[in-house]
């Protein structure tokens, strides 16, 4: 299926870039009409994708990061985090929750957050490459003209 719509942005791998990262995935999903919750979900969901970027993919450097939002006619948003970084040697092992690679200060939930705040979540990665996170998510469709 095409996208009605869709958007790209990149951005660098600074902590401050997370928050823009959020309200610009829930600026452009407006168009889908969400619920509040939607959206809450949304941006936390957002938030999670791209703070693992930022403090795994390139702890001792900066880096890029790319954002891809997709937006399709059956109401699904689809978005995409990628970066150029290290790489997640084991994948399954990562999306375990309390699984990190990040020091006592992470919780080792990100990928569980994004899982159940989203319907769907892709990881591929490549050491050495980067990695990609895949989220999509069903915004329902809202009756016109009723409050």
């Amino acid at each position: 299926m095409k996208p009605i719509n869709e958007m790209k942005v990149t951005f660098l791998s600074r902590s401050a870039n997370e928050g823009f990262a959020r309200a610009a995935v829930a600026a452009f999903a407006a168009q889908l009409d969400p619920a509040v919750d939607e959206l809450a979900d949304l941006r936390t969901a957002v938030s999670e994708a791209v703070t693992n970027a930022i403090v795994h993919a390139y702890p001792d450097q900066l880096g890029t990061v790319v954002l891809t939002v997709k937006l399709f006619e059956n109401g699904k948003i689809q978005v995409q985090v990628k970066d150029k970084g290290r790489g997640i040697p084991d994948v399954k092992k990562a999306m375990e929750p309390l699984y990190t690679t990040g020091g006592e200060e992470r919780s080792g939930l990100g990928f569980s957050v994004m899982e159940s705040f989203t319907d769907r979540v892709r990881v591929r990665s490549t050491v050495g490459k980067g990695t990609t996170v895949t989220m999509e998510k069903y915004i329902a469709p809202r009756v016109k003209g009723r409050i």
